[in-house]
Parts: structure tokens; C-alpha cells; sequence
């Protein structure tokens, strides 16, 4: 992989563009798209940073699997958690929880500003919008200057409209049926 990492194998066009995408809906998949997103670009040794809004502690299957990549990879790799030992809903959030949230987003700007991966996926952050903890105009000052070459991912339920409007790619993951409704708890390995 070294090798692979040292030879310029990215495609030349892909540098004068970076988009802005954005999963969100009410069906399961958002992340777990997102993540797939990350894997790909690591596999063609780009620079990806993961902030995960609103999520805390490491009982997630997807960070163990990170955490066992080859070295080669890893190195390209940066993974923070901006939330609690929890996940957040607009009845159990708390002045912890926006704490932590505001400063994953200090860093989001900041890497952002000083061009510092080329993947940046912000999971979960449309929660973090949607609750009030961050400012939506805010954001989408940060996004609409963001590097031309960044590509920028937000995933979470309830997209702000203007989130909607600036995206270049937007997927709305929608439920057709779930087993979550016939009282199916989650489950390890597939829904964390």
C-alpha cells in the first residue's frame, strides 16, 4: 500500500472539484454509507477526517474495524468523537452535549480553513443543526468556502432546507419497512 500511496494514482480532474454531500431521511444507512465513502477514499490514500457529532464512547463496530487498518492507512486516517457516551435527541441533550458538539465543529472549521484532509465527513451533524446546537447559516458560510478540492460529507435525519440547497449530491435514505417495528432492538455488527 506504501507504494500505491507514493505514486499520484488520484484522477488529475478530481483536484479542481470537491462536492458537498449530504445523507439524511428517517432510514438506516447514512453513516454507514458515509463510512463506506471513507473506506474507498483510503484505498486511494486520501487524507479523510471523521467528526462524529452527537456520538461518544467506542462500543461501534465501525471504530473497532478503523482501528485495525494497516498502519499504510491508518496514517491517513483521523477519527474524533464530538459527543458523549450517548447518543443525543432533542429530550436528552444537555449543555455537555453542546459542548462537545461546538468543539468538533471548531475543528471541522479549522481544517476546513487550513485545507487539512481531503475527505471531511461530519456525521451527524444535520442533528446537531436540527437540534439549535450549531447555526445552520454558520455552517453554510463554512461550506460555501470551503476548498475547491475538499470533498465535504454531513449525514444525519432532518437536513436543514438550506443544507439541502447548497449540497451537490444529496441522498434521502427513507424506511420502507424495518424489524426496528416489530420490536427488534439494535443490534451489534449491524446497527452499531
Amino acid at each position: 500500500m506504501t507504494e500505491i500511496c507514493n505514486q499520484n494514482l488520484i484522477n488529475p480532474n478530481w483536484e479542481q472539484h470537491g462536492y458537498i454531500q449530504v445523507y439524511t431521511g428517517d432510514g438506516k444507512g447514512k453513516t454507514t454509507a458515509s463510512l463506506g465513502l471513507a473506506m474507498r477514499a483510503l484505498g486511494r490514500c486520501w487524507k479523510v477526517l471523521i467528526i462524529m457529532f452527537t456520538k461518544g464512547g467506542n462500543d461501534y463496530g465501525e471504530l473497532n474495524s478503523f482501528r485495525e487498518l494497516s498502519p499504510e492507512i491508518s496514517n491517513n486516517l483521523k477519527i474524533v468523537q464530538a459527543g458523549l457516551d450517548r447518543i443525543v435527541y432533542r429530550k436528552n441533550q444537555n449543555e455537555e452535549d453542546a459542548k462537545e458538539i461546538k468543539k468538533g465543529w471548531e475543528l471541522a472549521k479549522k481544517v476546513i480553513q487550513n485545507h487539512e484532509c481531503q475527505l471531511l465527513i461530519l456525521d451527524e451533524i444535520n442533528i446537531a443543526i436540527d437540534l439549535g446546537i450549531l447555526d445552520e447559516d454558520e455552517v453554510i458560510n463554512v461550506l460555501k468556502n470551503k476548498p475547491d478540492e475538499m470533498e465535504i460529507v454531513l449525514t444525519g435525519r432532518n437536513a436543514h432546507p438550506k443544507i439541502i440547497e447548497i449540497a451537490h449530491l444529496v441522498s434521502k435514505i427513507e424506511p420502507v419497512k424495518h424489524y426496528w417495528d416489530k420490536g427488534i432492538a439494535a443490534r451489534k455488527g449491524i446497527e452499531y
